[in-house]
């Protein structure tokens, strides 16, 4: 199931745990599969605290320039292309009666790197069934 998503400023971390839940259509057990279909966003499991989202946002920046990329003479978005690289564009969570199970302190966080966009990510789930 796709869910679209509103992203704000060129770097910003987005909490989508609540939607991705809300997508899961079975009381059931399994796993879940969370993908975005963008080649400068990615999708992460971590904590959504908001001093740490920011600091996400920082390191993303920091560690790969915005500039003198090979790519910017095309789009002027490389640097957008290899932060995503590095978040991954998925995660697997798995899923126990029809919740997301996740640690205490995780959340499914989209990692907009080219922004702001409207992006899509897609809830797909796997082997659900009683009889994991």
């Amino acid at each position: 199931m796709p869910i679209s998503i509103e992203t704000d400023g060129p770097t910003a971390v987005h909490d989508v745990t609540d939607r991705v839940e809300a997508a899961i259509t079975t009381d059931a057990d399994g796993l879940v599969t969370v993908f975005v279909r963008h080649t400068t966003a990615g999708v992460v499991v971590n904590e959504p605290e908001s001093r740490l989202l920011g600091d996400v946002e920082t390191f993303l920046e920091e560690l790969v320039p915005d500039e003198g990329w090979e790519h910017d003479r095309l789009d002027d978005n490389a640097d957008a292309h290899l932060r995503a690289m590095l978040l991954g564009e998925s995660v697997t969570v798995p899923v126990s009666d029809g919740t997301l199970d996740l640690g205490r302190w995780q959340a499914v966080l989209l990692v907009e790197c080219d922004g702001p966009r409207t992006r899509s990510i897609d809830v797909i789930p796997h082997g659900t069934g009683r009889d994991r």
